[in-house]
């Protein structure tokens, strides 16, 4: 007998029955309207200790029938592509990045539809940007200024990105000097060797000085989730960054032979999910590397719409990394409206 897929809703619509009923009640608010910052809490083993059960094969069949039985389609289709626009972080990390590159960049974050399409789609007045732009350190105050007045966050990748083998005053400097320069998010990495080790207290240690040195940034903790070998690793690396204060928690720096992938993706918002439990607070997840066609960005929405709910569907506790990703949403909005697909010469560089 086969099942049917279930079409889910519009973005838009309410919904936090993911939650225990507990949490949802928390929770009810809508994502921005005040969301209190993290501000970490002690490093409780014991906690950590009753996360260390993996289930890694149920893990995979949740995240296979999360894209096998859920169904987005026309105009729920369009809308949830706007969505994924709203939470991304449009990215540059490349050597050959240049000011000139970066504004560039920029210039698409403030306009990332071209006009007929927003005309045709009837958002004039929705205002529908990404989040934020990602760039190395050497290009914060040109994003800075480039996005004056938009609204549109201006990310810095931190702490020896994508290694974070640097000594630690090092990569604390390089903190504190993308925050002087105007940077209102910093994406640091960790170095990965200390989750091998299980040296919980180190990890805690130097992700607790580096939320300080981010001062009123906040702060996205890079797990290198490909990296870290096992989902058990994941998930206690996740646990220890939002013990240690993270606002968001995020797979990958994308530059690891794996990044984010959908299992991974579930075993760090389940983790989310406890330590909102255990605390009461709401922390971000961004999953990053590899998400570069539309479809691949509507598995992940729906993965957060059935686990952490709708407000989890806001830029202030969810984000895309993406870089390429924009072209393709670029182009299903304009087949959508036209039953054609544009080539990408079409449409300006993302």
């Amino acid at each position: 007998m086969t099942t049917k897929p279930r079409e889910v809703e519009v973005a838009g619509a309410a919904n936090v029955t993911a939650l225990s009923p507990r949490t949802a009640a928390n929770a009810a608010e809508p994502a921005g309207a005040g969301i209190a910052r993290n501000p970490g809490m002690a490093l409780d083993l014991g906690f950590l200790e009753s996360m260390r059960s993996v289930n890694r094969s149920a893990l995979e069949r949740r995240a296979a029938t999360l894209t096998k039985r859920r169904s987005i389609k026309n105009e729920n289709q369009a809308a949830w592509l706007l969505r994924a626009i709203s939470v991304m972080d449009l990215t540059t990390l490349n050597s050959n990045d240049t000011d000139e590159r970066v504004r560039r960049l920029c210039a698409k974050a403030i306009n990332p539809l071209r006009a007929d399409l927003v005309e045709g789609l009837g958002i004039q007045g929705a205002n529908i940007r990404p989040a934020a732009v990602c760039v190395y350190h050497p290009f914060v105050a040109a994003a800075v200024d480039a996005l004056r007045g938009t609204g549109i966050h201006v990310a810095a990748v931190s702490t020896a990105f994508p290694h974070g083998l640097a000594p630690l005053s090092t990569r604390l400097k390089e903190i504190e000097a993308s925050v002087a320069d105007g940077a209102d998010e910093i994406d640091v990495v960790i170095p990965r060797g200390l989750v091998y080790e299980a040296n919980w207290q180190a990890l805690y240690d130097e992700i607790r000085q580096m939320r300080a040195a981010c001062g009123e940034a906040h702060i996205k903790v890079i797990l290198g989730t490909g990296d870290l070998a096992t989902l058990r690793n994941v998930t206690l690396a996740s646990m220890v960054a939002m013990m240690a204060g993270a606002d968001f928690i995020k797979t990958s720096t994308g530059k690891e032979s794996v990044n984010a992938t959908l299992p991974v993706g579930l075993s760090m918002v389940r983790a989310i999910r406890a330590y909102f439990e255990h605390t009461g607070y709401l922390i971000g997840f961004k999953p990053a590397g590899g998400i570069s066609t539309a479809k691949v960005s509507l598995d992940w929405l729906v993965l957060m719409k059935e686990e952490l709910g709708r407000p989890w569907l806001e830029p202030e506790l969810f984000r895309f990394g993406a870089s390429s990703l924009l072209t393709d949403i670029e182009r299903q909005l304009e087949h959508h409206l036209t039953g054609r697909y544009s080539a990408n010469h079409r449409h300006a560089m993302a």
